[in-house]
């Protein structure tokens, strides 16, 4: 689960920012907070929700996008083939064009917390740090830096392995690959000190963009329900619970079209196992008509692909107790009482999955929904860098109309648009 996550030199990011899932004490509505299990310490409670706003422009994506930077580079394999690392400093201040972007994460993995810390140019990786916390005691496991005479590691005193396995780990790591991931890809089943963070890395974040991602989800979730009865009759239900009338989803078989253009990515790996059509049956007072899949509108596709990382938070090893679930445009083609509903089934599970995304949807700025602490907002100052801040840092009451001051400006965050 996530504690706090820092970015700096990255897109419209200058200096560091973080973005924190640490609950604000003192606060009400205990069903949004969860209590993290760590060994050996008492940690404050975490948020199970987080919505970000600004105007366009301001820095949401960038924040979405930088979250996904840590899985990008945890898949990376070493390669003849110079691919540059998906990373782009800071435009406006040429001091910073040559300096690495740097992120660090804090979070909270089988009952372990860790700090990890990573610095990287699009050319190569130039730090890399993990610490872990045994008992609250701050431990580094491993440092890496790029110098100008090479790569320089420095190993813990309680880092496993030994010293010859320490070598042949850093001697396998290549300029734009982790430590970690070489570390763990050449060792023993039964070590887990770089093994279980490693894990979080991978899956921590479950990132979507979008009426893209949205779509590739929808895809999947209907190759779950045709496999899968009870996640088909699940499905129906939540569409009616957010007023779909969908009654029965059904799957016919088809053969595939040789004449139709070839997709590409991800819609192309999903089209290609898909060899049925879906067919949703609708009901109304006058009766019943079915409706190819293609035939629903965007709204009703996205919540078909919503369904599936909801649906799994108990399941399934795809989003794990750990995992944070983060959305950009969450509100994309869906009317604010259904995103309403969405977040509050999130809030009222048992899971302590989290769930980060952007939204303009201030419908969601409800007191009675959300706490202060659980929205952040981001904006550009004069230099064009992305400020970002909880409204839990402004002066204000508990129980005041967050939505009112916030278009009012006493959060800012506003966009400033020229009349006339």
């Amino acid at each position: 689960m996530l504690i706090e996550f820092s970015i700096s030199n990255y897109r419209s990011f200058r200096e560091k920012q973080t973005f924190s899932m640490v609950a604000a004490p003192r606060l009400k509505k205990g069903d949004n907070v969860f209590k993290p299990v760590v060994k050996g310490e008492k940690l404050p409670d975490l948020l199970k929700v987080a919505a970000i706003y600004g105007p366009n422009a301001s820095g949401k994506s960038n924040l979405i996008k930088a979250f996904d930077i840590v899985r990008d580079v945890v898949n990376r394999q070493p390669s003849a083939q110079f691919t540059p690392l998906p990373v782009f400093p800071f435009r406006f201040d040429p001091q910073l064009a040559d300096q690495p972007s740097r992120i660090e994460l804090h979070f909270i993995f089988a009952e372990q917390r860790y700090a990890f810390e990573l610095a990287l140019t699009p050319q190569r990786i130039i730090e890399e740090r993990l610490v872990s916390f045994p008992k609250g005691k701050e431990t580094l496991l491993y440092e890496r830096r790029h110098l100008s005479s090479g790569d320089e590691y420095t190993f813990g005193q309680q880092l496993e392995g030994g010293k010859d396995l320490h070598e042949l780990w850093r001697k396998s790591t290549g300029p734009q690959v982790l430590f970690i991931s070489q570390a763990v890809a050449n060792s023993s089943e039964g070590m887990n000190q770089l093994r279980d963070p490693l894990k979080w890395l991978h899956a921590g974040f479950m990132v979507f963009f979008g009426n893209t991602s949205m779509l590739a989800l929808a895809q999947l979730s209907q190759q779950r329900a045709e496999a899968d009865i009870s996640f088909a009759e699940e499905l129906s239900l939540f569409l009616k619970d957010v007023d779909i009338p969908v009654t029965n989803i059904r799957f016919d078989h088809i053969e595939p079209n040789l004449a139709e253009p070839i997709s590409t990515g991800l819609l192309q790996s999903i089209s290609e196992k898909s060899k049925s059509k879906t067919v949703l049956t609708h009901r109304t007072a006058l009766g019943e008509a079915e409706f190819d899949f293609r035939e629903e509108s965007e709204g009703t596709k996205n919540l078909i692909g919503f369904w599936l990382p909801w649906n799994l938070h108990d399941q399934t090893r795809l989003i794990t107790q750990s995992t944070a679930l983060v959305v950009d445009e969450l509100d994309s083609s869906l009317h604010p009482e259904i995103v309403a509903s969405l977040v509050a089934k999130h809030l009222k599970s048992a899971s302590p999955a989290q769930l980060i995304f952007t939204t303009h949807d201030t419908h969601l700025m409800d007191a009675k929904l959300l706490r202060r602490d659980q929205f952040w907002l981001t904006e550009r100052d004069a230099n064009g860098a992305t400020q970002l801040r909880s409204i839990h840092d402004f002066e204000g009451r508990e129980s005041e109309d967050l939505e009112k001051r916030y278009y009012e400006g006493r959060y800012r965050g506003l966009p400033f648009v020229r009349r006339g």
